[in-house]
This record gives C-alpha cells, structure tokens and sequence, in this order.
C-alpha cells in the first residue's frame, strides 16, 4: 500500500489530547501540530525525540495540514519502523489474502468489508465469499506493541470491544455455517512471532482461549515498512500457550 506523499521526516515532542501530536521538523527546526490517527495507548512508541514520519495535505478543509504516520523506534531488537494509522490494517489485511500471503484464506471471489453480523450487532471488518465455499468472517487487530526482540503483542490497553469480536467470531465458528477468523496486522518491520499481552488484558485472553477452542483462526501477519509504502509480506508464527 502506498503511503500518502509528500512525507516529512520530524522529531516527535509529545502526543497529547490522544488525537495529536507535536513534532519538530528536521529540516527547518519548525514546531508543527500534527493529527494522530491512533486513538489507542500507543505503549512503547512516544519516547520524545522518536524520529517520525508526517504527510502533509493542501486539503484547505483540513485543519492540521500534517498527519503522523510512522515512528522509527528503538525496539528490543534494535530500530524498527512502526506504522500507526489503525485505517490502514483492514485494507493491508485485505491485500495479503488478495496475495495469498495467508493460503488458508485466498482464494474468494469477493471481499466485502464492514458487513453487520452476528448477535451484539458488530461489523466485521472483512466477509469472503465464493459460491462454492463456506463464507469467512475476518476480523483484524491493529498490533504495534512489541517488548521483547521480535515479539509482537496484543493489546496495549484493555479492550473489552476486542473481547467482544472474539465472541462473535466464536458464535460464528460455533454455527458450522461459516469460518470465522481473526487476522492481527503487525505494523512493525521488527516482528518475528506474535503472542497475546497476557497481563495488559486477561480477559481478553480468556476470550481469545475460548475463540481457539469453538474453532476460529488465528493468524498474524507482519509487514515491510518504508516512508513510500507499507506492505503485509509474511506471516509470522502465533505463539500462546
């Protein structure tokens, strides 16, 4: 997936208001407002002085012409580029199947999105469907946490709307109707395994156990990430036990 151009490489001040950010641009030393298009915790990725990726936009309608797109961290395992615009997982998702990054789930004729389902009234976020072929029921998590070299994790706050989806899916998967699976997209170029934070969230790992058992897929993916483009280019092993 292209990434919006022109990108400007700043220095991160301070996010704040969960909405915004304030970044130093390298080359002309000017102090900026920029929109932040991640409402969550964003554990791990605030240090001040983090190099940071913003696009900028001539849209006069908007009122922060920069927008944050990536942060460079200095990870367990050494610098890694991390993406945080959670409206960008459900289309990278979306892609990799397209790709056949994930053979299990290629191979549909079509990819709906945001399709109403299931009994709490949730969206899922990808429906594929084939004439020939049971439909499956996708949900995927914007994963960016990552506290030990090349472990993903997730999530980085409690999310009961996170434990929600789990049981939908479960339902779903319970139905023998449809398949039902959960996709997390690692926005990190650093990723090599994926586990659940455990100790953030145990509910939602009780959840998640309970998901497994009624039959829904766990997958994770994790992704090449360069100021031009973020790609989901491999899948990495869903380690937890």
């Amino acid at each position: 997936m292209k990434l919006p151009q022109p990108m400007i490489r700043a220095r991160l001040v301070r996010r704040y208001k969960r909405f915004l950010c304030d970044a130093i641009l390298e080359e002309s030393g000017e102090l900026v407002t920029a929109s932040t298009p991640n409402t969550g915790s964003m554990m791990g990725l605030l240090d001040e002085g983090n190099p940071v990726w913003l696009s900028v936009s001539d849209d006069p309608k908007r009122k922060y012409a920069h927008r944050w797109e990536l942060v460079e961290v200095g990870g367990p395992a050494g610098p890694a580029m991390v993406g945080l615009n959670t409206s960008l997982p459900n289309a990278l998702a979306a892609e990799a199947i397209e790709a056949g990054i994930l053979p299990s789930l290629a191979g549909h004729a079509a990819i709906r999105r945001e399709v109403r389902y299931g009994a709490e009234k949730s969206r899922i976020d990808l429906l594929l469907e084939d004439e020939d072929k049971p439909p499956v029921y996708v949900e995927v998590k914007n994963v960016t946490l990552s506290r030990r070299p090349g472990l993903a994790e997730f999530p980085d706050a409690v999310t009961a709307r996170g434990a929600k989806h789990l049981r939908e899916l479960a339902r779903m998967a319970a139905s023998g109707k449809a398949r039902a699976a959960m996709i997390y997209l690692v926005q990190r170029s650093d990723a090599e395994r994926f586990t659940l934070a455990r100790d953030i969230d145990p509910a939602y790992m009780e959840e998640w156990f309970k998901a497994r058992e009624a039959g829904v897929e766990m997958h994770a993916v994790a992704c090449a990430i360069s100021p031009e483009e973020i790609i989901a280019n491999r899948p990495i092993p869903v380690d937890v036990s």
